[in-house]
């Protein structure tokens, strides 16, 4: 309706305030002659609930239109701040966190080709951080690796160079049947072979076990293994089947158990009796020993051997290693037992080790090997 205003006015003359003498708030929108709009509040004047009176409120368009312009330009400065800050937040996170995920996708790609070096993965340890531990990781896990990679063509190569030696022996043999000057040396030759053959077939068998082991620990299940009672039970087979006259001590100062996997247990205790069988003297003394240190089991075997030379200590652990008692012949162990028995220790989070054992003169009496396994009550 056109904008009127009368020279006496009155509540009546405008509609907004009649409402806003009820009560409520009233609106109303005009038009004046020039065209512009004008826009007026009606509000109660109110004491408690006693309507005492009205306010009216007008303003012209115009000034709505520029409150409302200013209002619109607020808000896109707000909008440009908020885009530019997004702006900049991005590159921040491009350079911080994208950036540095794609060069160790990068890096991880061409670890798995291994067509760079072993430390190819970038370093971002240093900024303690997401980003610094997951860098931290796949350095430890290409690291482990490489050091598996490393350890199967180490290994390939040395089976490569064990089996080689019976086979050229085996070669050798055959070749000189041909020219034998007589049974005798016939029979001497084809001895030759056999034993060859058998050395081939217990190095062919310990190669499959070492071979799997790690795949083995890593599947099985541990269980409580009765390490007193799986002692006593290998002593009684050994002091029975022995070859040789050997007094056979064990003792136990305590009943305990230890988590492992049975068998494997087995394996290294097997391995460390026949191996100070092996060395020991006809009638000589073997002992063995399990106590309990801190929250550790210790097993300890004895000797009455010659003993480890001291540069030696070491490599008896070494895969192959090749050193065997006086008399033994050639061929009867792989040299895998000791290496095969520190890799199952030390899957079970244990340790083992080998020291000389002396008299009050300092003479060498034989060797030790200690083994000690978590134990549990």
């Amino acid at each position: 309706p056109p904008y009127k205003e009368s020279g006496a006015q009155t509540a009546l003359d405008y509609g907004e305030v009649m409402v806003a003498l009820t009560g409520e708030v009233g609106t109303g929108l005009r038009q004046m002659s020039d065209g512009e709009m004008i826009v007026t509040v009606a509000l109660p004047v109110q004491r408690f609930k006693l309507v005492l009176g009205a306010l009216m409120l007008s303003a012209g368009a115009a000034d709505i239109e520029v409150r409302v312009r200013e209002v619109r330009i607020a808000i896109l400065q707000v909008f440009g701040l908020a885009f530019l800050v997004t702006v900049l937040l991005s590159i921040y996170l491009s350079g911080t966190i994208a950036r540095p995920v794609r060069k160790l996708a990068v890096a991880a790609q061409a670890a798995g080709s291994r067509k760079s070096g072993r430390n190819i993965i970038p370093d971002f340890t240093g900024r303690h951080d997401e980003i610094g531990d997951l860098s931290g990781a796949l350095r430890d896990m290409t690291d482990a690796l490489y050091d598996r990679l490393d350890a199967i063509e180490a290994f390939a190569a040395d089976v490569a160079h064990e089996i080689k030696n019976p086979l050229s022996s085996i070669r050798s043999a055959v070749e000189g049947i041909e020219n034998a000057a007589g049974p005798d040396q016939e029979a001497k030759l084809i001895a030759i072979i056999v034993d060859d053959v058998r050395r081939l077939d217990r190095l062919i068998s310990d190669i499959s076990d070492a071979s799997r082991l790690g795949a083995e620990l890593a599947r099985a299940e541990s269980t409580r293994v009765d390490l007193v009672a799986l002692l006593e039970t290998l002593v009684d087979i050994h002091r029975t089947t022995s070859e040789k006259h050997l007094r056979f001590e064990f003792a136990a100062a305590e009943r305990f158990s230890i988590p492992g996997i049975e068998d494997r247990i087995g394996q290294v205790m097997r391995n460390l009796i026949a191996n100070a069988i092996s060395f020991s003297p006809e009638n000589g003394r073997i002992g063995i020993s399990v106590g309990r240190v801190g929250t550790q089991a210790e097993v300890v075997f004895e000797d009455e051997g010659p003993g480890i030379p001291e540069e030696k200590r070491e490599a008896v652990f070494d895969r192959f290693y090749s050193e065997r008692p006086e008399g033994e012949a050639f061929g009867t162990h792989s040299g895998l037992g000791l290496s095969i028995s520190r890799q199952i220790v030390e899957a079970h989070g244990g340790s083992i080790r080998v020291e000389n054992r002396h008299d009050a003169g300092g003479a060498v009496q034989g060797a030790r090997f200690i083994v000690t396994l978590p134990a549990e009550g």
